[in-house]
């Protein structure tokens, strides 16, 4: 069996290795093994390397190679459908600039345990907001989404002293997931990949217990919340403005801008305080209109670091792109 370097807590490791015995074939398995042994060669190797020579091969690499992989594509209508009336060449200045950030965040993903506030590559604006959720005892609902490198959002998190639960989207590839998780974990972030009912009741129990949970609310939601987004109705996760109501807490949007290479400064934006009106769809609805507004007036600040590659708006809207040629 496949082991991770260093150690992960017992019950986490069993958990990975009992999930891959069991839903795998050898073939899937002997796959798995190699897409991870992959990534430890790639981690090692990186950790080799300056933080800013990493960051900045991840940069030139995906600023070539970026242009010629079908993501582009959908970056490409993203932006169109954002910034219908921008200009040809600063549409296309704007694609390459946001393939050298994807390149920069994916390089720094080995080693994101260096990009802390005790490495100095972090600054926390408006810091004695974490500081007073840290001392105030009363959990909040963290949201953010996919900007610059949002992994370090984590970090600012943790290093205020908020006990806090981070979701994530697990990766298919158990071994590899393992992995994520432990490097995280070396610094003090717990992550946790909600699924289902099973998922929605440890969110429900960690805010019982006093616990924060931090979610990133900018990616398309099938069965979601509509809501107005650039000008669309984009179908969001309602999760953080339920969670808000139900327990009565405040929502706290942080967002992450990459100042200088690999360097960074976290914002504590104003909290988002939702309105228990007796009517819990339309407070909800609210809820996710006020997000998916934050998450909006952070792209439009500094667009160039937001995550384009993903197909964030309806069907429809790209279909009607498709039929006008784009």
């Amino acid at each position: 069996m496949c082991r991770v370097a260093g150690a992960l807590p017992p019950a986490w490791a069993r958990a990975y290795w009992a999930m891959a015995e069991t839903r795998a074939t050898a073939t899937q398995l002997m796959k798995w093994r190699l897409e991870a042994l992959a990534f430890d060669v790639f981690t090692a190797l990186i950790r080799l390397l300056p933080v800013d020579v990493a960051s900045g091969l991840g940069a030139a690499l995906f600023r070539l190679g970026g242009p010629l992989t079908s993501a582009d594509k959908v970056a490409r209508r993203n932006l169109r459908l954002a910034f219908p009336d921008m200009a040809d060449d600063r549409r296309r200045r704007l694609l390459a600039d946001q393939w050298e950030n994807v390149g920069r965040t994916f390089i720094e993903l080995p080693i994101i345990d260096r990009l802390t506030v005790n490495s100095g590559r972090l600054t926390v604006v408006n810091a004695e907001r974490l500081e007073a959720i840290a001392r105030g005892g009363k959990p909040v609902v963290f949201i953010s989404g996919h900007f610059s490198n949002w992994e370090v959002m984590a970090a600012a998190i943790v290093g205020a002293g908020i006990d806090c639960q981070v979701t994530y989207r697990a990766a298919n590839n158990p071994f590899f997931d393992a992995r994520i998780r432990q490097s995280r974990f070396r610094y003090g972030v717990r992550l946790f990949a909600p699924k289902g009912a099973e998922g929605a009741r440890e969110l429900l129990a960690a805010l019982s217990g006093g616990q924060s949970v931090a979610l990133l609310n900018d990616q398309k939601y099938d069965g979601g919340v509509a809501a107005p987004f650039f000008g669309h109705e984009v179908y969001t996760l309602p999760a953080a403005a339920r969670l808000a109501l139900r327990f009565g807490v405040v929502i706290q949007p942080l967002s992450v801008q990459r100042t200088r290479g690999a360097r960074f400064r976290c914002v504590a934006h104003e909290p988002i305080l939702l309105i228990d009106t007796g009517d819990r769809s339309a407070d909800i609805q609210a809820g996710v209109a006020a997000i998916n507004a934050f998450i909006e007036r952070c792209v439009r600040e500094r667009p160039h670091e937001w995550f384009w590659v993903h197909r964030r708006w309806p069907r429809e809207a790209y279909a009607e792109l498709e039929a006008r040629g784009f």
